[in-house]
């Protein structure tokens, strides 16, 4: 006879009741079927794990050590499936965020609290890249989602618009057109843009090309492997100036101010969006992205 589960359960049941009629009581059986169970896996293993009497059953020390230890495989055993149940509903296991190296992402904390404290068994990792490389993470599964500049409807893909953020430009305050309140288009014509490859630099690039670039020319930039304080600090210095994402602004910069940048129709306005594989099976995605999709994110004309 090989010791099983339901061995297990009715050495521990008989133990915290001290009666094996109790016990089987509770364990909706027969008293003969339990009893006839245990002396059997007594036999088995060639010791004795009770003593019985007319009053009861007492623990031998054998069955003290048995019983413990049997007691915390039960214990294991019912974590196990509790675990593997929730994983299966997507309430444990791990997500794999993708975020915007210096990224503007100012609604994303509060979807992140939320969702962490809906499912605190779930891991998140947090990752901060390059676009393209994140773009790369999706495909080779590393990622299991990404937040990017875009809409980011690669064939393999999924995506889902999630906010959209005004286009500011950031300039040293001794700039001339500090002195406005906010400033179009034509009146950056002249100016020197530093552009990051990082967060949404790419994006932004994109838009000043669009908006500034003159038949047979473009935009005077310049490209920097730094973004937030590192960029602030040559624009205060004097040495250009910068789009930023309004989300990516989140405090005073000493010797820079920034202004709405607007052309005939209004501000300009960078979208950002989630990302994920279509054949991405992991149920803890699918619950994230019920939270995206109930979060009330900022809406702005575009």
């Amino acid at each position: 006879m090989a010791i099983g589960l339901r061995h297990l359960q009715h050495a521990v049941a008989a133990s915290q009741h001290g009666s094996f009629r109790r016990a089987a009581a509770a364990l909706h059986l027969r008293q003969s079927t339990l009893s006839r169970g245990i002396r059997q896996m007594e036999e088995q293993l060639g010791v004795l794990l009770f003593n019985r009497s007319s009053g009861g059953v007492r623990l031998t020390p054998a069955g003290v050590q048995f019983t413990q230890a049997a007691t915390r495989l039960l214990e294991d055993l019912d974590t196990l499936v509790s675990t593997a149940k929730a994983m299966g509903r997507g309430e444990a296991g791990r997500l794999a965020l993708g975020l915007l190296t210096s990224p503007s992402v100012a609604p994303l904390p509060a979807v992140l609290l939320d969702y962490a404290f809906r499912f605190p068994d779930v891991e998140i990792r947090l990752v901060e890249k390059l676009r393209a490389e994140l773009m790369l993470d999706l495909k080779t599964g590393a990622l299991d989602l990404a937040i990017v500049t875009g809409e980011a409807k690669e064939q393999d893909n999924e995506s889902l618009s999630l906010w959209s953020e005004r286009v500011l430009v950031a300039l040293p305050q001794a700039h001339p057109l500090a002195e406005r309140t906010f400033l179009y288009w034509t009146d950056l014509t002249d100016e020197k843009f530093l552009l990051s490859r990082r967060g949404p630099g790419p994006d932004l690039r994109d838009m000043l090309i669009a908006k500034l670039a003159a038949p047979g020319g473009r935009p005077r930039m310049t490209y920097q492997d730094v973004g937030g304080e590192g960029l602030l600090s040559l624009i205060a210095a004097g040495r250009g100036l910068a789009l930023q994402c309004e989300g990516a602004v989140r405090a005073a910069f000493p010797g820079v101010v920034h202004r709405e940048v607007r052309d005939g129709s209004g501000p300009g306005w960078v979208r950002f969006s989630a990302c994920w594989k279509k054949d991405n099976a992991n149920p803890v995605l699918t619950l994230f992205l019920g939270q995206l999709r109930t979060h009330q994110f900022p809406v702005h004309p575009e």
